[in-house]
């Protein structure tokens, strides 16, 4: 099929150079909308038809032929030529072809404006809920990982250092509370991105007395744009999903660096499978957890994505320019890059191998029960916070300096920093006892977690 004429040409059919050709061309990255576009021309074709600004014989011929357009690149027996400025060109040249007196009443009441973002509104809508999926089935790993685990106790951290007691079950069921979150920011972000802008034309509407709403209802979206303008110059949904995805790449990174560290010889609470980490080439003792800084890096392509877009908007005049061709690569990286992640992140997770001894073994070292020998002294012995927590800096330090633990430290030697010490302050400082203490809601203690486990399991269950 030969590529002779641009939908754009009329004025002029001067040819444009070969360069300015190429450069201008979108097909190498817009030929991932073949799919919407003709979905949407189909919804196009059918609203002309229910308005009669097409009769029935030609617009049921034009979306019969739309059909098996779909179906033959659905299968593969007709192959994009990316010889076209875009795919909506080439979609409309075959059909042309193949209906020489039908096909150019396709474009009827509409321009490439509308038509452009409506399927890229179509694509974002898939896209969102294929990473729900996604999210769903990593959030489903942590809570089977939480719930096989809740025995293991660990150190809480801040700043990186040993600071509570805590369950393993229970840091990772942080990781659940930002996957929902994420799964919920694109509940919301879906209103935004179903508004339909078909039938703004270039920017002022038309005057074919079209249908928006029933073009709207064949296709899904919630409601249509209310202003033509905006309609085809709008790309905050555009930016709102790459920032969606930037968020959960944040926690995906978050995630990767702590597993990342957990793996290292001097943490050793975890081991990687080999199915998801490789060796060194040089160093035959090495195990490496590619998979987790992989996600860790491809972070900052995400980020990179969303200042691209924020960019590229940011100096725009009304209403569309050329300039917003860029957005369709920028997320669509985006997109593929959260589903690549989001697709291996799970399984390397559910492979995950916890060390409880490593981890009890760096619990009981790290006077991470200091916080429960001072408030024995609060809530036991009636002693202001204040002078408790200074009382009990003092005994860290002398077992720091005599390598000792609070629990192997002497009640003899308790009571020469306060005689309000007794026998009791061992039951308050033992391990399981801070832990299963802190039973305010979303608290560490097991029975807490258990809750949380099992409201995790309804709250995914309810899922849409």
């Amino acid at each position: 099929m030969k590529n002779s004429n641009k939908l754009w040409q009329g004025l002029s059919d001067a040819k444009l150079d070969p360069a300015a050709d190429k450069f201008n061309a979108s097909i190498k990255i817009d030929k991932k909308l073949w799919s919407e576009d003709i979905t949407a021309s189909i919804a196009h074709v059918m609203m002309l038809e229910k308005t009669n600004i097409l009769d029935t014989k030609d617009a049921q011929c034009i979306v019969g032929e739309l059909e098996k357009i779909y179906t033959d690149l659905e299968k593969g027996n007709l192959i994009i030529d990316e010889s076209f400025e875009d795919i909506h060109s080439f979609i409309e040249a075959v059909l042309s072809k193949r209906l020489p007196d039908q096909g150019a009443m396709l474009h009827t009441g509409r321009s490439r404006n509308d038509q452009t973002i409506t399927d890229l509104r179509l694509y974002t809508k898939k896209a969102i809920k294929n990473i729900q999926t996604k999210i769903k089935h990593l959030a489903c790993t942590i809570v089977t990982k939480a719930e096989e685990c809740i025995e293991y106790i660990m150190p809480g951290y801040t700043h990186l250092q040993r600071a509570q007691p805590i369950l393993f079950s229970h840091h990772l069921l942080a990781y659940y509370e930002m996957l929902m979150r994420d799964y919920e920011r694109l509940n919301d972000l879906l209103k935004r991105v179903l508004v339909l802008p078909l039938g703004s034309a270039a920017l002022a509407g038309t005057s074919y007395p079209i249908d928006r709403d029933y073009t709207a209802s064949i296709l899904g979206f919630l409601q249509i744009s209310n202003n033509s303008i905006d309609a085809v110059s709008d790309r905050d949904f555009v930016i709102e999903t790459i920032s969606a995805c930037a968020i959960i790449m944040t926690h995906l990174s978050r995630f990767s660096e702590e597993l990342i560290v957990w793996a290292s010889l001097e943490f050793n609470f975890i081991k990687f499978s080999n199915a998801f980490s490789t060796g060194s080439s040089i160093m035959p003792q090495k195990k490496n957890p590619d998979i987790a800084e992989l996600t860790r890096g491809k972070t900052g392509r995400v980020y990179g994505d969303l200042m691209a877009i924020l960019t590229i908007m940011k100096g725009l005049p009304l209403a569309y320019n050329k300039d917003m061709q860029e957005d369709k690569e920028v997320l669509f990286d985006s997109i593929d890059t959260v589903v690549d992640c989001l697709t291996v992140f799970a399984p390397m997770l559910e492979t995950v191998k916890p060390n409880s001894e490593a981890m009890l073994k760096a619990a009981n070292d790290g006077f991470i029960n200091a916080t429960d020998c001072a408030d024995y002294l609060t809530s036991k012995k009636g002693l202001p916070f204040r002078m408790a927590y200074s009382i009990v800096g003092q005994i860290v330090k002398y077992c720091i300096e005599n390598k000792l633990t609070l629990e192997t430290l002497s009640l003899e030697k308790y009571r020469t920093f306060s005689l309000l010490f007794d026998e009791s302050v061992y039951k308050s400082i033992d391990m399981n006892n801070c832990l299963n203490m802190r039973t305010s809601f979303g608290g560490t203690a097991k029975t807490e977690v258990i809750k949380q486990i099992s409201r995790a399991k309804k709250e995914i269950e309810l899922l849409k």
